[in-house]
């Protein structure tokens, strides 16, 4: 077996989780520890509306300036946009204000700029809020690659709650694919004498199984399941920051997903319902309980069938064929079964996906 590789945990240094919480957030950047006089909101024009006001107000006292500034998508072409307008005017921390899209423009600038990022989430909708990693269109790895960890978390429960259920239910799909993307890399281990981290592999499960077993309550909007989802979310981040790749969270399910949006197109469902019927999938492969995985997305309100997200069954089955060949490096059970037409269709069709 490979001894572990040598890297570097970067954790968020505070997290905040609570109602209300947003009017705190000049106070909770002075208690990181790091002194700003200038802070640029990366956001989304609803988000702007909701809550802008708020973050101002708390800015006051702090004498903090801030500018705002608006992005449409997740694509190389609004990272360089963005970079091109501060450039004008160098923020001293960019903060994410919004959902994954937001969250992750603002995360990769901050990393090309060198400056520190905070993470605003306003949806529970997937991993990315406490995490390293970046999911960018347009770049050269469709998939999602590493830039920095947030220097601080701010999760205000108030507005998480008034986000669309839809994006809790598809942050419950990215949830339960920790439970195959920890398999995935466990046979990484046991195959391919790669580096495996007991402790972030335990964390990730973790923050799976609790949705596994809270998922009849989840379905219903409250405050608490809210509480739940995002502080399962914020876990599974923290996972991928002590281990150092995006390994416990990320396996073949999320290739599945990153395939449906660069083979088929980006309007196919959410990242986490993608991903939660590659779970489904990947899951069969790998002789885990596959039923209760979708007795789990259907109580939160997730898709379990491809035609729920507007896949056919040919497009479903071009992706699960090109998922592997998206990261060849990363050993998952799709480099072991090597799939063919005839076999990804009958996968498919077993676990009811078509």
């Amino acid at each position: 077996m490979a001894s572990a590789p040598t890297h570097l945990m970067e954790l968020p240094r505070k997290i905040l989780i609570g109602d209300g919480v947003i009017s705190s957030l000049g106070a909770f950047i002075r208690d990181i520890g790091y002194s700003a006089s200038k802070v640029a909101f990366v956001t989304g024009n609803t988000v702007k509306r909701r809550a802008s006001a708020d973050c101002k107000s708390s800015f006051r006292s702090m004498s903090i300036n801030d500018a705002w500034y608006v992005v449409v998508d997740s694509s190389i072409a609004s990272v360089n946009k963005l970079k091109k307008s501060l450039a004008k005017d160098i923020p001293d921390i960019i903060i994410g204000f919004g959902g994954g899209r937001s969250v992750d423009v603002a995360k990769m600038t901050a990393f090309q700029l060198n400056k520190p990022f905070i993470s605003v989430p306003t949806s529970a909708s997937h991993d990315g809020i406490s995490s390293p990693f970046v999911s960018i269109r347009g770049s050269k790895k469709p998939y999602s690659v590493k830039a920095n960890t947030p220097l601080g978390v701010l999760a205000d429960t108030t507005l998480l709650a008034e986000a669309p259920i839809r994006l809790m239910a598809s942050g419950c799909g990215d949830l339960v694919a920790k439970i195959t993307a920890i398999k995935d890399w466990e046979l990484a281990r046991d195959e391919n004498s790669e580096y495996f981290g007991s402790y972030a592999a335990n964390l990730a499960y973790m923050s799976a199984k609790i949705i596994l077993n809270e998922s009849k309550r989840l379905r219903v909007r409250s405050r608490s399941g809210i509480r739940i989802v995002v502080e399962a979310l914020i876990s599974a981040g923290v996972a991928a920051c002590i281990a150092g790749s995006s390994r416990p969270c990320s396996g073949a399910e999320h290739l599945f997903s990153h395939a449906v949006e660069y083979i088929v197109g980006q309007n196919y469902g959410l990242h986490g319902e993608r991903v939660g019927l590659g779970t489904i999938m990947m899951a069969k492969l790998h002789s885990v309980d596959w039923e209760i995985i979708v007795e789990t997305l259907e109580r939160v309100g997730a898709p379990t069938k491809a035609k729920q997200i507007g896949l056919n069954e040919e497009q479903l089955v071009l992706s699960l064929l090109a998922a592997q060949s998206l990261r060849p490096d990363r050993y998952t059970i799709l480099s072991k079964v090597n799939l063919n037409k005839s076999s990804a269709f009958e996968l498919a069709r077993s676990v009811k996906v078509i």
